[in-house]
């Protein structure tokens, strides 16, 4: 088996699990973040990073106890860009590494923002550090990776509907394979 079936594998298995309190599944939110990237006409690698952009919690969840992870950030957007870092290239791997950082940017700077978060996005937040102070604003407008990191979150935002039509992971292998380095 190689990586990206190893990836699949993955996301058919732990990808079954509820997605934190939302009315989805993990999987079932990875592939509609991933549909509404192509809807909006999203280069390949970053309909890749919408798909992927969680995969952190699916490799943490393999290791953690349920009860604790309630309770503390398990920095899936770092387990998660490591994790495809090598496999994709920076492309895919930053804005799945910043898509936490968008929403404590975009919290920030666009006050209204934090009014669409989700009760379990609200959560996630503070667990994450909250808000961005001034400094951190501006090195997150400094990175190269920010745009498509914003993107990523606002499509993440609205990934969460129960019963929404998707392609399936594996329908995805092929997109995997081209931009596998």
């Amino acid at each position: 088996m190689d990586k990206i079936d190893e990836l699949i594998a993955l996301y058919q298995s732990e990808g079954a699990a509820q997605y934190g309190r939302e009315a989805v599944t993990q999987a079932q939110h990875a592939l509609q973040c991933a549909a509404l990237a192509e809807a909006e006409g999203a280069a390949p690698a970053l309909v890749a990073a919408a798909l992927l952009h969680d995969v952190g919690h699916l490799l943490a969840r393999q290791d953690r106890d349920p009860a604790k992870a309630r309770k503390k950030d398990d920095k899936h957007e770092d387990i998660g860009s490591g994790y495809l870092k090598d496999l994709f290239g920076l492309d895919v791997a930053e804005p799945v590494r910043l898509h936490v950082g968008a929403k404590r940017y975009l919290c920030t700077v666009e006050p209204v923002y934090f009014d669409i978060l989700s009760p379990a996005s609200v959560r996630s937040l503070e667990l994450q550090g909250g808000r961005l102070a001034e400094e951190q604003v501006e090195a997150f407008r400094g990175n190269r990776y920010a745009e498509d990191a914003v993107r990523l979150r606002c499509w993440d935002d609205r990934a969460k509907v129960a019963g929404a039509p998707t392609r399936t992971i594996g329908e995805y292998a092929d997109l995997l394979r081209r931009l596998g380095i």
